[in-house]
């Protein structure tokens, strides 16, 4: 009985000792798993985003929010916003970013001159920058990739859904947005050609700026009827200045949209602007596309893989909507 006890003791005794290596082992095991999970855990990206005014307009507001919900910590990124009516606010920005060791440097340029210091500087310091919304002008090596709508071929496609209109004369109230962004330059020279192609049919009875702002639309408009000079289009670079314009057209009961006095253009595909097509008050409205931040992390997550990009200028694809066949879904699929 004795010697079954001491048996028993000692089996127990192995068992213990066995079950202090076991953890020792496996306290050293889980170490090493613990590292390998820590090395193959996708690390924190530093991303410094530099953008227009959210205010400026819905698509920038649009822009603004889709970008704050993918560039989130859940995601692994650490991400800094910040923004600039004007190029020294935005460059201010992006010299502080890059000071403060940030990856990558998102931009959305308010001016598309005046970049190559500060693109200099963030290759110096290891930052790769990636453009989105707008172009600049700046040699090609100096930023990884460009997420850009092609402002010239939206403002190419209401120009020529215009010349369709087929109008015995065009008589047009061209209002600007923010004088040497990409989005004035595309779609002002658009309308700029065809002017100069065809003068004898197509003429500006002004052009002005109003920097994307419907109450400086208004007011250009108003300016006009108030001059009795006439009018039978209006070609505003983004929605609010069409709204803006159509106000000053309400106030003097000038008829507008389908069928009507005036033709209004917009841009940007605000839903409530698209709806003004749906309700045939509008005639036109051009996409620009403000949901860029799955293109952005698909060009980081190449890069983060050393994989070379296949382009460098990465468009995307829009769309032209006329009052006459746009339809509901459209309104509810690519309103913004």
């Amino acid at each position: 009985m004795k010697k079954k006890i001491v048996s028993i003791l000692l089996v127990a005794a192995m068992a213990a000792t066995m079950a202090l290596g076991c953890g020792n082992n496996g306290g050293g095991s889980s170490s090493a798993a613990s590292s390998a999970a820590s090395s193959s855990a996708k690390k924190e990206i530093k991303v410094g985003i530099i953008n227009n005014d959210p205010s400026e307009s819905g698509y920038r507001t649009a822009n603004d929010k889709d970008l704050k919900n993918t560039f989130t910590e859940a995601n692994g990124y650490k991400a800094t916003f910040a923004y600039g009516k004007n190029n020294d606010e935005q460059i201010t920005a992006a010299k502080k970013m890059i000071n403060d060791g940030i990856d990558y440097l998102l931009l959305s340029a308010a001016d598309t001159a005046g970049w190559d210091s500060v693109l200099k500087d963030a290759q110096k310091a290891g930052t790769k920058v990636i453009l989105f919304d707008r172009t600049i002008d700046a040699d090609e090596s100096l930023y990884e990739a460009s997420v850009v709508s092609d402002m010239a071929k939206e403002g190419e496609m209401a120009v020529n859904w215009l010349k369709d209109q087929k109008l015995s004369a065009y008589n047009i109230i061209h209002i600007q947005g923010q004088m040497g962004t990409a989005a004035q330059k595309g779609r002002t020279g658009a309308l700029d050609a065809q002017v100069k192609a065809d003068s004898a049919n197509w003429k500006l009875v002004t052009q002005q700026t109003a920097n994307w702002k419907a109450e400086e639309a208004e007011q250009i408009v108003a300016s006009v009827i108030a001059k009795g000079t006439k009018f039978n289009v209006i070609y505003a670079e983004n929605d609010d200045m069409a709204k803006g314009a159509v106000q000053a057209l309400d106030k003097k009961n000038i008829a507008h949209g389908v069928d009507k006095d005036v033709i209004v253009i917009g841009f940007d595909c605000n839903k409530w602007a698209l709806q003004e097509l749906l309700d045939k008050k509008w005639n036109y409205d051009g996409q620009c596309n403000p949901f860029q931040s799955s293109y952005l992390v698909d060009v980081i997550n190449k890069l983060e893989k050393g994989e070379k990009l296949e382009k460098k200028t990465i468009v995307m694809d829009e769309k032209g909507f006329d009052a006459k066949t746009i339809t509901k879904e459209d309104v509810e699929k690519y309103g913004i």
